[in-house]
């Protein structure tokens, strides 16, 4: 009896701490694609979640390749007209964007 007590305390400190927060490390896992200037393809591979992306010049054409829901901005630093695609979702070709947020915030 004597052992088991502190082995009974010992696990449920590392189920304590496994269950911890995990919200920090999150990525929207997969490419966020969109077409530049010229009509040059990019992409961003398993970007983090809930931070805004604004882009040097305007783009068009994005997909959203991640798991997680991206929301696209017609204005830098995420303001303006914002549009929401989706895991899987294509937007328009013609539609223009200046900024790029991952995750459901």
């Amino acid at each position: 009896m004597r052992l088991f007590r502190p082995i009974v305390v010992a696990l449920a400190g590392l189920a304590l701490a496994m269950a911890g927060p995990v919200d920090a490390a999150v990525a929207a896992k997969g490419p966020f694609s969109f077409l530049g200037p010229g009509d040059k393809p990019f992409f961003v591979e398993n970007p983090p979640d809930n931070r805004c992306y604004t882009m040097s010049q305007e783009v068009h054409g994005a997909y959203n390749g991640t798991g997680s829901p991206a929301t696209i901005f017609s204005g830098k630093k995420c303001a303006g007209t914002a549009v929401r695609l989706a895991p899987g979702q294509r937007a328009e070709r013609k539609m223009t964007f200046s900024s790029v947020r991952f995750g459901g915030r």
